[in-house]
């Protein structure tokens, strides 16, 4: 695809953020947009970020709960960066977020980890594990440009990967734990998420291409085959993906975790 239409894509997709408006499919109009036409357009977009003094804090990654893929059309994974203005830490396990501005919000519970070294391509679980400092529970807020929650791999790379904010909980560092007890547990706790005292849905570590620790090296791995994209390093933050599905969300609402045998305190977040 040639430069002109990547500029062009990513003018319209700024617009439709700032603005907090809908578009329609970018794929629909351009049938030869596909998922690597789709990162040349994030990327472009992230540069402009940049230039306008956004800062990457680390990465989301999107859609690598499998059992979700039937229900949005979109068969793999995702990318992109995550911002110092929309990470939000929580205090005493509680946070509150404004939903200004995002466009047909929904929840994500995730696990978040946090790297003291970096990730090479062609890592496993383990090695990812001794690459973090801590892991966290969080609440990724996505949002969607695209009408009804519909769109193809492409559309939503390009869009930001989806990503609106990301709340991140109290850390467990991982010096305190028995690595092969975290390798062990990471594929087969089971979270709990409620709005209110209701609970809305489960979902087990593995829906997450496995184990949470398997998708960050899936990231490791795609970002070696992207010449523009950074590898990941000591500091970043990558949120792994939700571990059940995603849900909408609206005012006055208030959502909470549990992490089960993950050794992680659990998030109560209130919407306003």
């Amino acid at each position: 695809m040639d430069s002109a239409t990547i500029h062009r894509i990513a003018d319209r997709l700024i617009t439709a953020y700032d603005s907090a408006t809908m578009l329609p499919s970018i794929a629909a109009t351009l049938p030869d947009f596909d998922v690597s036409a789709a990162y040349e357009v994030l990327n472009e977009i992230e540069k402009r970020r940049v230039a306008q003094g956004w800062r990457s804090v680390g990465r989301k990654i999107g859609f690598t709960n499998r059992t979700i893929w039937e229900r949005y059309g979109v068969y793999q994974p995702m990318w992109a960066s995550i911002w110092a203005h929309t990470v939000h830490q929580a205090v005493a396990d509680h946070a509150q977020l404004s939903l200004d501005r995002l466009v047909q919000p929904r929840i994500e519970p995730e696990v978040v980890f946090k790297l003291r070294a970096s990730v090479p391509a062609g890592a496993d679980a383990r090695t990812v594990l001794d690459a973090t400092e801590w892991i966290a529970a969080g609440f990724e807020i996505v949002q969607s440009h695209y009408p009804d929650w519909k769109f193809t791999a492409a559309d939503c790379t390009a869009a930001f990967g989806l990503h609106g904010a990301l709340v991140v909980g109290r850390p467990t560092y991982l010096t305190n734990m028995n690595p092969e007890l975290s390798e062990a547990i990471l594929p087969t706790f089971r979270l709990t998420l409620r709005k209110g005292e209701t609970i809305i849905d489960t979902g087990v570590g593995a829906n997450v291409l496995d184990s949470p620790a398997l998708a960050v090296t899936y990231l490791a791995d795609v970002l070696s085959t992207q010449p523009n994209s950074p590898p990941l390093v000591a500091g970043e933050l990558i949120t792994t993906g939700t571990i059940t599905d995603a849900w909408p969300v609206t005012r006055s609402e208030t959502w909470s975790s549990n992490y089960g045998a993950l050794p992680v305190p659990g998030l109560t977040l209130t919407l306003v």
